[in-house]
Parts: structure tokens; C-alpha cells; sequence
């Protein structure tokens, strides 16, 4: 779940939104706004409106809070976070390595509810301690965002794998058992599990004349089931890169270009032909960058001619390298932190080869289908 609309850093964590969230947000402020107007129609159509919006408002920045939460825990204790993206079903932190210990794993877990809860409960006072007519907005908008915080806290620490919850139940049968990876198993399983609940629950409240209320139930449900089972193909992921290396996998003829080639020709002549994805620019007789079918694309076709690989590549001292020896995990995880396709592998200063994604899951296929 990647954003596509930038909206800061908060503690050097990117914060983002994706499309979906826009669709979520609008619901919100259209349910919000028949609700105060059943409730309080002589508030007028303005300040109606102007509320919800409010009201949603923070209510998404409690999930943001939520989120900063669990990233603060992961980054004092050494885990890097590359964003914090909000989305649909509220809101995702992009924690890039996995936590080392039991007791970690609960308290990263843990503090994301925890913080709903503690947010719910000073609205709740808040709205007490200024009091008044129960009508009143503010009233309204505060108790509003404590029950949906307190609800959002209980919620997720249903054992649904991968929320909250079943990350809390992950940490404790990894305590108990000191298998991470059986807990991971286990909690995935249970995430499924609960996962159908919701499914059949949704379709059930649908067909009793919930309408959409259950059929988001149920979307919930299928969310929940797809981020199980991919934790659980994770599990045989990692064991599957066990020992090995980039050098074991990686192309090692790498082919070479010349820097003053033009792009028409590099097109015709080398990509086309050989359906190779990377080439190295060699110019001088140095390597000085890549070039892929990526680069091409950003330039218009009609300049293709008059536009030489040297203008287009990017150059090696911009590329992230990986040396033969280092783990395929260890490569994979750079790949994905850094958005990248290829990587090249360098040793003592030469190119040895280029490491793809093609590569690796060409291995991991063929790894699959030997174990099954």
C-alpha cells in the first residue's frame, strides 16, 4: 500500500495518502453530516457541514497518530520506517525490517491501540469538562471522535493477523515458544479464521437489510484474509532465501553499450533484439551507468534519434550496489526499500553482474516447485 500524495515527513517519517482514501474520507463527511442533521437540523446546513468536515479531520489524524505510534516504537528500537500511508480501512506504517524480539513485537503492536484509546478517552473527558447543552457542536464532534476512537482501539486488537491484535497474539505464542516463525504461522492462521468470520458475517448482515453496512463488513473481511495468507507465504519467503547469496543467482554477462549510442538505435538494435531489461554504458572503457526500458520511456519517441544513452542513463555513482556475498534477503529488502528493478553487483571496485527481480522470482519459483 503505497501513497501517491505526499504530505510531509513527521520524525523524518514520510507521510502520504492514497487514491482510496478520498472515497473513505467522503463517506465520512456525507455520514457524519445526516447524522448531526437527524439529530440537530437547527444547527443549519453551514455549520452542519463545516463540522463534518472537522470531524473527519481529526478523526484521520488520530489514525495518523495511531500509526506515528507504532513507527516510534520501531524506530528507537533500530527498525527503520519508510512512510505512514492512510488509506481505505484507515491506515498503514511501512516498517521495513521485521522486529527482533517477542517483547518488541508486543509493544509495537500494542501501542497503536493503545493510543486510540488514550485519544477516545481525553475526548470523552473533554466533552465533560465543557459540558453544556448536550446539543451543543462541539459536544457533538467530541464524543464522536472518542466512541470512534475507543471502537477503533477494540477493534483492533481483534486476533486477526496482521492487525493489531494478532500481532499481539504473535508476540505471545513467539514468547511462549520462542519460534518466530511458528507464531507467525499460527497467528496467520487465526487471522483467516477471523477473517471468514467478518466475510460471512458481512454477507449475512447484507442479506438481512444491512445494505452497505455489511457489504463493508465483508470487504473488511476479504482485506483481512488476503494480508493473512500473504504473512503466511512470507514465512516460506524467508526460509526460501536461507543461504543464499546474490552472486548465486545474478546475470554475469552483463551486456555493454556504448554511452554515445543513440536512443533509436540502443532501441532497435540491442533492447528489441535481445529482450534484455539492464545494460551497462561503458564509455572510455569505463562503466559510467545503466539504461533501461525505463529511461527510454521518459523521453518522447520523436527525440529518440537525437538523444544518446549517455543523457538518459543513471549514473553508476547514483546506483545502489550490492557485493556477491551479500544475502538475497538482505538484497531483496534494498530493492524494495529503494523502489528498484536491477541491482548491480560490484567487487572491489569491478562489475561482477546485475541482480534482478526477474531473477528472483524466477528462483523462487523454481525453489517452489522442487519443494512441493
Amino acid at each position: 500500500m503505497r501513497s501517491q500524495i505526499k504530505l510531509g515527513r513527521v520524525f523524518g517519517i514520510e507521510i502520504g495518502l492514497h487514491y482510496s482514501w478520498f472515497v473513505i474520507a467522503l463517506l465520512i463527511v456525507f455520514s457524519l453530516s445526516s447524522e448531526f442533521h437527524s439529530k440537530n437540523p437547527q444547527w443549519g446546513d453551514g455549520v452542519i457541514l463545516t463540522l463534518s468536515i472537522a470531524t473527519a479531520i481529526l478523526f484521520f489524524v488520530s489514525l495518523l497518530l495511531h500509526e506515528l505510534a507504532h513507527s516510534v516504537v520501531a524506530t528507537t528500537h533500530g527498525l527503520p520506517v519508510k512512510e505512514i500511508t492512510l488509506f481505505a480501512l484507515g491506515g498503514v506504517s511501512q516498517i521495513e525490517k521485521n522486529p527482533t524480539s517477542a517483547t518488541l513485537e508486543f509493544w509495537m503492536a500494542f501501542v497503536g491501540p493503545l493510543t486510540s484509546a488514550v485519544i477516545g478517552g481525553i475526548c470523552l473527558l473533554a466533552a465533560s469538562a465543557i459540558g453544556g447543552a448536550a446539543s451543543s457542536p462541539w459536544m457533538a464532534m467530541l464524543q464522536w471522535l472518542g466512541y470512534i476512537n475507543l471502537t477503533l482501539a477494540v477493534f483492533n486488537l481483534i486476533p486477526g493477523y496482521p492487525l493489531d491484535g494478532g500481532r499481539v497474539l504473535r508476540a505471545i505464542i513467539w514468547w511462549k515458544t520462542g519460534d518466530a516463525d511458528r507464531s507467525t504461522r499460527l497467528a496467520a492462521k487465526t487471522g483467516q479464521a477471523v477473517a471468514f468470520v467478518f466475510i460471512a458475517l458481512g454477507i449475512f448482515r447484507f442479506f438481512g437489510g444491512a445494505g452497505v453496512g455489511g457489504l463493508w463488513i465483508a470487504f473488511i473481511g476479504w482485506f483481512l484474509l488476503q494480508a493473512a495468507r500473504e504473512s503466511y507465504v512470507q514465512v516460506g519467503l524467508t526460509h526460501a532465501l536461507e543461504g543464499v547469496r546474490v552472486g548465486d543467482i545474478m546475470a554475469r554477462d552483463c551486456p555493454t553499450v556504448d554511452g554515445w549510442l543513440n536512443v533509436q538505435n540502443f532501441v532497435d538494435q540491442e533492447l528489441l533484439r535481445s529482450g534484455r531489461r539492464c545494460f551497462v554504458v561503458v564509455e572510455k572503457g569505463e562503466m559510467t551507468g545503466l539504461v533501461t526500458p525505463n529511461e527510454v520511456m521518459q523521453v518522447e519517441r520523436a527525440k529518440w534519434p537525437y538523444t544518446t544513452l549517455h543523457d538518459i542513463m543513471r549514473p553508476i555513482g547514483d546506483i545502489r550496489s550490492v557485493a556477491p556475498e551479500t544475502p538475497l534477503a538482505n538484497a531483496l529488502e534494498l530493492m524494495s526499500r529503494e523502489d528498484l528493478n536491477q541491482l548491480p553487483v560490484v567487487s572491489n571496485g569491478h562489475l561482477e553482474g546485475v541482480l534482478s527481480r526477474a531473477q528472483v522470482l524466477s528462483y523462487l519459483q523454481t525453489n517452489s516447485e522442487l519443494r512441493a
